[in-house]
């Protein structure tokens, strides 16, 4: 129970507060058992007030009891913020945001006791068909009591059978590859590693498709607006689209082109509402699903600039800009090795950044002398190095 001051606010009026006393006169006509009920209830009579009549000087956990007492809610239940009603627990929403229900089972299964070890064993060896058997096949199939199963339920923290099944169907969305393991492939030569092969060819693929579904036209206009821009930006979050995006603003400034690079979601939103009709905007994103990045470039658009975007076709992110330099690459069911499509971006970056170096033209080459020119200054060096790389 919360505790009540005793102090009576100075909005009372006498009369309220000698009202119980008066009644107190009167206790040398009550049996001494009566004494303390009567009094408890005069007690509380006194305080119903309004809790407004509380000095300011009064605790939120006294006022809350208060308003509970007023409003008829109970003693034990202080009355709280509707809004913070609303928000879970930091530690149950945590919990609920990285249940990774494979995860667990593959950590806890050497702590689990023998048979719930038995069934740990069954879900992971078949996990689609786990997600979708009864409690007595998946019991059978583990050779262990149904009751077995619903205590490894809980022991891998799950309220039992039905939860455990709901987050497994979760965990499927990820897909079957990254579930089983596969044996690395034997080629017939023992001296070259099976994945050699397929990963040179997936990249030669990569190129050959950035041949096949690129336009020169979509390279000479996008790079044209690039040419004739007050500041280029680039866009791009996590992994390989956060470092094509740096990529290209590597490859721009060498030409003398005001490029700046935004690999951060709440960045590239700010970033976006200084732009203008002058500013360049190049994306970059895989799956071009990006929520963050379609919106920032949204909003580049809304102020006037012009968006480019290197992404896959079809997609949210394409649709949403004034040049989409789309390629789509068939990816491989190997899933320790890299994505390929990385290569075909990087060549229609590579390709982009030389349609502008040819859209300058000779601004473009005094940049590079200068540049040239001091490195060789700094360092020893052939003509033909790599300039700046």
């Amino acid at each position: 129970m919360t505790d009540i001051p005793m102090t009576a606010p100075p909005s009372l009026s006498r009369q309220r507060i000698l009202r119980p006393l008066h009644c107190v006169n009167s206790l040398h006509s009550c049996q001494g058992k009566h004494f303390i009920p009567f009094f408890w209830r005069s007690f509380r009579w006194l305080c119903q007030f309004d809790p407004c009549d509380y000095p300011t000087s009064l605790t939120p956990a006294v006022r809350s009891a208060t308003i509970a007492r007023n409003s008829g809610a109970s003693m034990s239940a202080p009355a709280t913020d509707p809004e913070a009603a609303n928000v879970r627990p930091p530690d149950a929403a945590r919990r609920d945001r990285i249940f990774d229900v494979l995860g667990r089972i593959k950590d806890q299964l050497g702590s689990l006791s023998p048979a719930e070890r038995k069934v740990g064993a069954t879900v992971l060896a078949d996990v689609p068909r786990a997600a979708e058997e009864s409690i007595a096949k998946l019991a059978r199939r583990a050779e262990v009591s149904e009751p077995t199963v619903t205590r490894f339920c809980r022991a891998i923290g799950c309220k039992g059978l039905r939860e455990f099944k709901l987050k497994l169907a979760q965990s499927l969305v990820v897909g079957e590859i990254y579930l089983n393991a596969e044996a690395e492939p034997s080629p017939p030569d023992a001296d070259i590693p099976g994945y050699w092969k397929p990963v040179l060819g997936d990249a030669h693929g990569a190129l050959r498709e950035v041949e096949r579904q690129i336009s020169p036209a979509a390279i000479r206009t996008a790079a044209q607006a690039i040419a004739g821009a007050r500041q280029v930006v680039t866009f791009g979050l996590g992994g390989s689209a956060a470092i094509l995006a740096e990529e290209a603003r590597f490859r721009l400034f060498r030409y003398g082109v005001n490029v700046s690079c935004c690999p951060e979601a709440y960045f590239m939103r700010m970033k976006a509402a200084t732009l203008g009709p002058e500013d360049v905007v190049i994306a970059f994103s895989g799956s071009g699903r990006t929520v963050e990045l379609i919106e920032a470039v949204g909003l580049s658009r809304d102020y006037g600039a012009t968006t480019i975007a290197v992404t896959a076709t079809a997609t949210p992110l394409a649709e949403a800009v004034d040049h989409p330099l789309t390629v789509s690459v068939a990816e491989t069911r190997d899933t320790l090795t890299p994505t390929s499509v990385r290569y075909a971006y990087l060549a229609v970056t590579d390709l982009l950044s030389a349609a502008t170096g040819y859209a300058l033209g000779p601004k473009a080459r005094e940049s590079l002398r200068r540049i040239k020119y001091t490195a060789l200054r700094h360092r020893a060096g052939d003509v033909l190095e790599p300039l700046g790389d």
